[in-house]
């Protein structure tokens, strides 16, 4: 018989009659006759409830499934008396596929989620992050789906690069030199090294989807980047996930009209294909989480520019803990009682002086001029010579373009109500931790 998954048991209106599930023990009792087992196979937030009567040939084996066991139960689907829950299997066979040890930590009670970090290989078991992991696979596909419909086409942008295009200079590098002949040498010779020059892990895929924009049009490349800050924040990791879209003949105000609509799909799509597992998080994670998302989808995004939110700092005569004046790089604090004090919705900051903008999303409207782009490299002290292919885009039929970049975790942090980016991404790296 083949396996049937319990997210498709709870879509049957009918039963089939007998089917086979395989999964893992959340519970386990038994009552005069009977043994109740809650098997969830991870396809969805909900379990299968499974009777075994203690006429089943192994029903003291039965009797000692523990919680974590791996099980395969065959039997009828029937509809369940018991409340909040569509069907039941009437265990026809249990097969015991493995049995947990009474040390299994996942016991029935509930876990902080600094306690679950450190199991990060089982913590997906658990009903928070296996609804988390289910709702970013969806939220990857639905990115694919967004910009298949409009027309974009995907770039895979190198992890490995020689350019930092951030400029922040906090990249992890790559070499392939032997650390004991570094040591005795002293120095990095990096014409030794694979690549012949000094080599790094990518911070961004801008500057590759510049190139492919400026030749099909619109791209977006959605993958891993690497930032090597010291940071134990609970908005910081080594490595995340970044989607950026760059599109040519596309100015400023387009750019922020792209970035709006996506959001709103995005968490259209979240609300409608994975609406118990985004209940959860309304219901047990963030009470107003509901009315956020309905927000998002519902309302225009303000725009503002940053000369208008440095005004309206000022004039709120609000205490900051960070001072509000014209040229700072506004901190979570500002970004907080702009968006959801003053004007209670989603913003765009435009026309911003300094790098760094945005909650969840930065871009901007690329320079496509050469001799402004030269003087500005200049002006920062920037060498041409390694960006010669970069600056070959503005000699040879350039034209305006936008782009901007989405931190993925920090997206699955807003629609999922999750306040730490460790517990959006399967197996987080900070500082110090590499484990799994």
């Amino acid at each position: 018989m083949k396996r049937t998954k319990i997210n498709q048991l709870n879509g049957y209106d009918t039963s089939p009659g007998k089917v086979l599930v395989k999964g893992w023990v959340r519970t386990r009792r038994d009552a005069k006759g009977f043994s109740f087992m809650e098997i969830n196979d991870g396809s969805c937030l909900s379990n299968i409830q499974v009777v075994a009567n203690n006429y089943l040939s192994n029903y003291t084996d039965i009797q000692g499934i523990t919680t974590g066991s791996a099980v395969a139960v065959a039997g009828d689907l029937v509809t369940s008396p018991g409340k909040g829950q569509k069907w039941e299997i009437q265990a026809a066979h249990v097969d015991i596929i493995s049995l947990a040890p009474e040390t299994y930590p996942l016991q029935k009670k509930r876990h902080s989620d600094e306690f679950l970090r450190t199991i990060a290989h089982l913590r997906p078991r658990t009903n928070k992050y296996g609804a988390a992991f289910r709702i970013r696979s969806e939220m990857v596909h639905a990115i694919h789906r967004f910009y298949k419909e409009k027309g974009f086409f995907y770039l895979t942008s190198p992890v490995i690069t020689g350019s930092d295009c951030e400029g922040a200079g906090e990249m992890f590098r790559v070499t392939s030199l032997d650390p004991a002949a570094v040591i005795k040498q002293g120095k990095m010779e990096f014409s030794r090294d694979f690549f012949g020059r000094e080599s790094n892990l990518t911070v961004s895929g801008q500057l590759s989807a510049e190139m492919f924009a400026l030749a099909l049009g619109d791209v977006y490349t959605f993958g891993p980047t690497f930032r090597a800050e010291n940071s134990n924040t609970s908005r910081h990791v080594a490595e995340f996930w970044m989607l950026e879209p760059e599109m040519a003949f596309c100015d400023l105000s387009g750019n922020m009209d792209h970035g709006e609509e996506l959001v709103q799909y995005l968490v259209n799509d979240a609300l409608t294909n994975c609406t118990d597992d985004m209940n959860l998080f309304s219901r047990f994670v963030d009470k107003t989480l509901a009315q956020r998302l309905d927000t998002l989808v519902s309302k225009t995004f303000e725009r503002i520019s940053y000369t208008e939110a440095i005004a309206i700092l000022e004039k709120s005569h609000k205490k900051f803990e960070y001072e509000v004046r014209y040229g700072i790089d506004l901190q979570s604090e500002h970004e907080r009682f702009l968006a959801e004090e003053y004007v209670q919705k989603p913003i765009f900051l435009f026309d911003y002086p300094v790098p760094g903008i945005g909650e969840l999303i930065g871009g901007s409207q690329r320079e496509e001029r050469l001799d402004v782009l030269q003087a500005r490299m200049a002006q920062m002290g920037l060498p041409e010579e390694p960006y010669w292919w970069y600056l070959d885009s503005r000699r040879y039929g350039s034209v305006p373009h936008s782009g901007f970049g989405m931190g993925f975790e920090r997206f699955l942090m807003m629609i999922t109500g999750i306040t730490n980016i460790r517990d959006v991404i399967p197996f987080p790296r900070t500082p110090g931790s590499i484990d799994f």
